[in-house]
């Protein structure tokens, strides 16, 4: 059996480690605050330039549904006030509370016209005629937004449920939520509500 003889030359006292890596905390303290500030204040630099600070891509289209190409835009951030002196009770309860309007009782549940649906706060295109299906449920259904940037997603886990809520990307409207029994070739059902849309006819 072999044994292990320690090589005391090379053996390091562990206090004097302790030691140095606590003197080295102490001196890269004031660097690491430093370099915080600095951050912060690149960050709030970049939000007085961008006005709200926050620029999202929005994919624009024509009236005829022709996609134009991707603009920059500044996201609309604006205050419970301001929403409701712009949009009607109904609207201002669905996109900006995220109420959901009673089954067969929207406007563009039972519509057929070919066209764009808007974002009703911002004018943001959200869903085009050509995806719209009938779901049965009464509310306006699409198997595809007309732009993967104009919509984002989020978690929603009211009611003890775990849906997916969908909302507008450019002015965080609620729109209403997808799920996953459409049609093909997606699969999914976006169900929206119509008080979160106008409407812009085909030209």
């Amino acid at each position: 059996m072999q044994t292990l003889v320690p090589i005391r030359g090379n053996r390091r006292n562990p206090r004097l480690i302790d030691r140095r890596l606590v003197l080295a905390g102490i001196l890269g303290f004031p660097f690491a605050v430093a370099f915080a500030f600095e951050s912060s204040a690149a960050n709030d630099d970049v939000e007085q330039k961008n006005g709200n600070g926050r620029i999202v891509s929005i994919a624009e289209f024509s009236n005829s549904g022709q996609r134009k190409g991707l603009i920059q835009v500044e996201k609309i951030v604006k205050t419970d006030a301001e929403w409701k002196k712009q949009l009607t009770p109904e609207q201002f309860e669905v996109a900006r509370k995220k109420g959901t309007e009673r089954a067969y009782t929207g406007k563009y549940a039972d519509f057929h016209e070919a066209g764009i649906f808007r974002c009703v706060c911002c004018g943001t295109p959200l869903f085009a005629s050509e995806t719209k299906f009938e779901s049965g449920t009464g509310w306006p259904s699409f198997w595809a937004p007309i732009a993967p940037e104009n919509i984002k997603t989020e978690t929603d886990r009211k009611f003890f449920m775990k849906r997916t809520e969908v909302l507008c990307a450019r002015c965080d409207a609620h729109l209403g939520h997808v799920f996953d029994d459409g049609p093909a070739p997606t699969h999914l059902r976006y169900c929206m509500n119509s008080a979160a849309f106008s409407f812009e006819k085909k030209t």
